[in-house]
């Protein structure tokens, strides 16, 4: 619970201080075991320090509001919402001199040093996990290090951050750290840094956990979205999925799934792949995560600014028999949730020197689609039908309170105007915060 926005959003509705400190008291013994004096104490100070802080002007303590909230744009949910919000970031970040920047929405961000390329990438820990900490940190380190795999680099170490509430066992610390050096002592890739913060520090109390793990990697060929062309084949891996199908399998009472999405398969292949002599022929590689092959392909499509066309008939036999037997049983649409398959573009010429190459670590490939000449659309081949293949506003809803958001959606334009206009205000106020600067 946040204590500041709790008092901050009754202050804008006009309640007076006393019924603010009493509410607020009420709301913190239902979560901490405490005096009443002591949690009045508390409300007290919250709200002395809300007061203190209300009012200030100025571009270091005022922001532009959009008007919309993270969870209506769907920031986070993979879908067409969090897409554009993320393409809104790269306008605020703006032209750089990286390689590989923001602007072309891959799996990670690429900068040359000398003659080596160096990648970073960082993945945060899936939000429904935090009272499963070694699975959080196993499926947050497993993702940075596929996303560093798939732009063609070798990790070479590993960094950590996580963020408790104020009332969190400090125990998740160390389970947490344990899933993630699971992967990394597997790999032989060390955690080397880290950080480790209460959410909020005093004013968010309860017990939930959040944070990321991020890579650096270095590389001499980047397989970049970009470099997709007409011409090229799509090939995939076999998917048993990571945090996403682990937590659909937790909150269905599937919890027996979640076994399946413990292994390294996808980062061997993609080892395998990078030390390999067909490596320097890949054009592309990502991990099918944001919004299912139908987030990954369409922003492939508009990055590249070609149409690729995804062929649906191998797609089922390349999910991991239990998570397919559950998505069906949920009723989960498999082309709209991340599957943590690997999915390269290259010549078909050296297609099936990949698929051989990636069968020697042991896993699974099949072509499952093609790139030609258009306009940077995706499009799905059904029984013989070519028609679109876009993502929906969220992600395939894959819990019992997924379901319940996805049914309530507001107008995206009316949205996406508000976005805008945030987006232009922050990197305007970046512009005069330059201008002391330089």
């Amino acid at each position: 619970m946040d204590l500041e926005g709790f008092v901050r959003r009754s202050m804008r509705k006009g309640v007076l201080d006393e019924d603010i400190r009493k509410n607020l008291a009420e709301r913190i013994l239902d979560i901490k075991d405490i005096e009443p004096s002591y949690a009045d104490e508390l409300a007290g100070a919250v709200i002395e320090e809300a007061k203190i802080t209300s009012g200030l002007e100025g571009d270091l303590f005022t922001y532009e509001p959009a008007g919309v909230s993270m969870g209506e744009f769907g920031v986070g949910s993979r879908g067409y919402g969090d897409f554009y919000a993320h393409r809104k970031i790269a306008h605020v970040i703006g032209h750089t001199s990286a390689d590989v920047g923001v602007d072309q929405m891959d799996d990670g961000g690429v900068v040359k040093a000398g003659d080596q390329y160096v990648i970073t990438t960082v993945d945060g820990m899936h939000s429904r996990l935090s009272d499963f900490p070694f699975l959080a940190g196993f499926h947050a380190a497993r993702a940075t290090l596929r996303d560093v795999y798939v732009m063609g680099a070798s990790p070479v170490g590993l960094i950590s951050d996580v963020h408790i509430a104020d009332d969190g066992d400090v125990a998740k610390l160390f389970d947490y750290t344990a899933g993630i050096t699971a992967v990394s002592d597997a790999l032989g890739v060390p955690l080397i840094a880290g950080s480790t913060l209460r959410i909020g520090g005093d004013m968010v109390i309860g017990e939930r956990m959040t944070g990321c793990v991020g890579v650096v990697g270095v590389a001499s060929h980047v397989t970049a979205r970009s470099a997709t062309v007409p011409g090229d084949v799509l090939l995939m891996t076999e998917g048993s999925g990571g945090g996403t199908i682990c937590t659909a399998a937790l909150y269905s009472g599937n919890s027996e799934v979640a076994y399946e999405t413990i292994n390294l398969h996808f980062l061997k292949a993609c080892d395998r792949l990078i030390h390999s002599d067909v490596f320097p022929h890949i054009h592309s590689m990502t991990d099918v995560t944001n919004g299912g092959l139908r987030g990954d392909v369409h922003e492939i499509a508009d990055t590249a600014k070609c149409t690729v066309v995804v062929d649906d008939e191998p797609l089922r036999g390349l999910i991991a028999p239990k998570v397919l037997a559950m998505l069906d049983k949920l009723g989960i649409d498999y082309l709209g949730v991340s599957l943590d398959a690997l999915l390269v573009i290259a010549p078909p010429e050296y297609a099936d020197e990949i698929i051989r190459v990636v069968g020697e670590a042991g896993v699974r490939m099949e072509r499952i689609g093609y790139v030609r000449e258009g306009e940077g659309v995706a499009r799905l081949v059904k029984d013989g039908v070519e028609d679109a293949f876009t993502p929906k506003f969220r992600e395939a809803p894959y819990t019992p309170i997924k379901k319940v958001v996805d049914s309530k959606v507001r107008d995206f334009e009316e949205m996406r105007k508000g976005i805008d206009r945030a987006a232009d205000a922050a990197k305007a106020k970046k512009e005069r915060v330059l201008k002391w600067l330089v």
